[in-house]
């Protein structure tokens, strides 16, 4: 019998018994009633690694082989304009789990910790008597302020270990909350079969530079999301198979974008725009789309509002709820993000980007345009990726080639793009004196943002080290 069936039944009998009691005990068995039908609501949030929005089938791929994914999108609710206030997995997860800025926790390098007596999703939702598990990456510290159950120590979920925790908390009937945190398609991709994609049929993004090693890279990159996907389908089996699906929520999130140019470590759309989808039967009409801005730093709020609890001050995010009944409430006008380069792997010493989005347009600044922007990709020292060295060769030849890698290693100090037509940020606007005033005031709010956090710019950049431990403070 499903959980809806069964809330039927309850009714029924709870009116059933209503009428024999009589009005005297009418208010009693009311009480009951609502006490029964009221049953809290589970929580699964399942978390990308590194798979930029655009590369998964219910957001438009034509390549990519995520049937469960949009099953799931299919099944519930599909958010088009969903932003993550950082392009960095550390800095991501830790505002997931506080729901507070990164700059305000401390943890807005990646490798990080956020400060000591931060309150994260498991001092919300336990004292509501939720259990509180984490299977998969970590990525978050201290364990003070993340006391998760967690399931194995690997850096994908554990299924066997998160079966065992289901069927537990089903038996037992405790409401809980369960993060599935993924690895996948972090690189380096070698997971999943690359055979299932033809590197000759593919089609790359518009501003890619087309070469052999970069269509083999993303066939393996694809294979890594079809992978991914098979880990979705196995949590969504499992919740079907304990009889838990009826009243749980489920959230898919996608992380930021991937490791080629103009994604991760950027504040590029394609590096702070995430797929969210949000599955909860009864609540959520399956098949709708939202195109209102919406944050990674409401997740929390969320599912606080849906386990009973009040939602505290101190979270910088709104309840999704609202919008999963179908009220057409607008929760906020612009959305914000901030890049520290200083600390990630083979990257500049130092490169602050500080960015605003609102309904039409992407505002990017970058504190020092006159350093070079590097990482793991495109560190010459480092000898980079085999895709980019075939890019570079490619610049040797190419004018097209060689913008697209200037444009990627050095950057003007502001940058506005349309983004509603211009997706990939290739069409600078900043310099258009017919934007002028929607820039001026799109930098105005993002400096009231910043100063809000306490963010100090370059100063807060050159900070970073005293925030990931075991690195030297300069």
């Amino acid at each position: 019998m499903s959980l809806i069936q069964l809330k039927t039944l309850i009714l029924f009998y709870s009116g059933l018994i209503c009428g024999i009691l009589g009005n005297a005990n009418s208010d009693e068995a009311n009480l009951t009633m609502k006490a029964l039908q009221d049953s809290p609501i589970n929580i699964v949030f399942i978390l990308a690694d590194d798979c930029t929005n655009w590369d998964i089938g219910a957001y438009g791929s034509k390549d990519s082989k995520t049937p469960n994914i949009d099953q799931l999108a299919a099944d519930g609710m599909q958010f088009n304009r969903c932003y993550q206030s950082a392009p960095m997995c550390s800095p991501t997860r830790h505002n997931i789990f506080t729901g507070i800025y990164p700059v305000k926790t401390g943890a807005y390098p990646n490798h990080t910790n956020a400060n000591p007596g931060t309150e994260s999703i498991v001092h919300y939702l336990k004292p509501l008597g939720y259990r509180v598990a984490l299977s998969g990456k970590r990525h978050i510290g201290p364990k003070s302020v993340f006391p998760f159950e967690y399931l194995g120590k690997d850096k994908n979920p554990d299924f066997g270990l998160v079966e065992g925790f289901l069927k537990e908390v089903a038996s037992e009937g405790t409401p809980f909350a369960l993060m599935l945190t993924s690895n996948e398609p972090h690189t380096p991709w070698d997971k999943g079969d690359a055979s299932l994609f033809n590197p000759d049929d593919i089609t790359l993004p518009p501003h890619y530079i087309d070469t052999k090693e970069t269509r083999e890279a993303y066939c393996y990159y694809l294979a890594e999301i079809n992978f991914l996907d098979g880990q979705v389908g196995q949590a969504l089996e499992l919740l079907d198979k304990y009889n838990l699906s009826d009243n749980t929520l489920v959230v898919f999130a996608s992380e930021q974008g991937n490791s080629f140019p103009f994604a991760k470590w950027t504040l590029y759309e394609a590096g702070v725009k995430s797929a969210l989808i949000a599955r909860l039967p009864g609540t959520i009409e399956p098949g709708i789309t939202s195109e209102y801005l919406v944050e990674y730093a409401d997740l929390l709020p969320t599912f606080l509002d849906l386990a009973g609890g009040e939602l505290s001050a101190k979270l910088d995010g709104e309840s999704l709820v609202p919008l999963f009944r179908g009220e057409h409430n607008k929760l906020k006008e612009f959305s914000y993000s901030l890049q520290t380069t200083r600390g990630i792997i083979s990257g500049s010493d130092y490169y602050a980007i500080r960015s605003i989005v609102n309904d039409n347009y992407r505002y990017i600044w970058n504190l020092t345009p006159e350093v070079e922007f590097k990482n793991v990709v495109n560190n010459n020292k480092k000898g980079g990726t085999a895709w980019y060295q075939s890019w570079a060769s490619e610049a040797e030849e190419s004018a097209y080639a060689r913008k697209q890698l200037d444009k990627y290693r050095f950057r003007p100090e502001e940058e506005l793009y349309d983004v509603l037509n211009d997706k990939w940020c290739q069409n600078n606007l900043a310099g258009d004196p017919d934007f002028k005033d929607i820039k001026e005031e799109l930098r105005e709010q993002l400096v009231k943002w910043m100063e809000e956090c306490g963010d100090k710019g370059q100063q807060t950049e050159l900070e970073a080290y005293d925030h990931m431990p075991g690195r030297k403070k300069h």
